[in-house]
């Protein structure tokens, strides 16, 4: 498998903040998003045997497949070698690839952030929109069809005074409809990897 990173953290963003996690970053992506904040593009090959053994080097039972978009590359058989290992897997995932459904319900919990709709994963657990002031009614009608924790995360754009516009926009629509949650990029606020 093409591996970007595998590192140790807390996850920042979405249902799971603040929990000690292991990041599987796979590298490549079939998007080009604008605001993409991640270097994913290198990569040293690695079997999925020397993946779980650097996994399983820390110790946090929590496991974060992310990339660039993991799904390119994720298999039913790292996910059992992982369970194996007694680890809780979650990916992050844009959606727009569809996966076979044994490995849709052999993933513990599927965060989709998507950037294109409809998305074509089988199953969210968590859908997190990046806000970029877009149209929210499409999300709304994909979370109550996937019965999924709603998560609004104001898109980090690089421009200050952008960022404190979108940060009130989510708020406000948070607090108009509040089946949403708020979700921060907390590893940036407190300068964590």
């Amino acid at each position: 498998m093409r591996v970007n990173e595998i590192f140790y953290s807390l996850q920042g963003e979405g249902r799971f903040t603040g929990t000690a996690a292991v990041f599987v970053r796979l590298s490549g992506c079939n998007l080009r998003c604008s605001f993409c904040d991640t270097r994913h593009e290198t990569y040293t090959s690695l079997t999925e045997d020397e993946i779980v053994r650097q996994v399983v080097a820390y110790p946090s039972p929590h496991v974060v497949i992310t990339g660039g978009e993991p799904t390119l590359q994720l298999t039913q058989s790292l996910v059992d070698k992982l369970h194996e290992a007694g680890r809780f897997i979650q990916i992050e995932t844009n959606g727009s690839i569809p996966l076979d459904s044994e490995l849709v319900r052999a993933i513990d919990w599927i965060t989709c952030s998507p950037k294109e709709l409809p998305v074509k994963i089988g199953r969210v657990d968590e859908l997190k929109v990046v806000y970029e002031g877009q149209d929210m009614t499409p999300y709304e009608t994909m979370g109550q069809e996937y019965r999924a924790v709603l998560s609004l995360q104001p898109c980090d754009t690089g421009d200050e005074a952008r960022n404190v516009q979108l940060l009130d926009e989510a708020v406000c629509y948070i607090q108009a409809h509040p089946q949403w949650r708020l979700s921060l990029q907390t590893h940036k606020l407190i300068h964590i990897p």
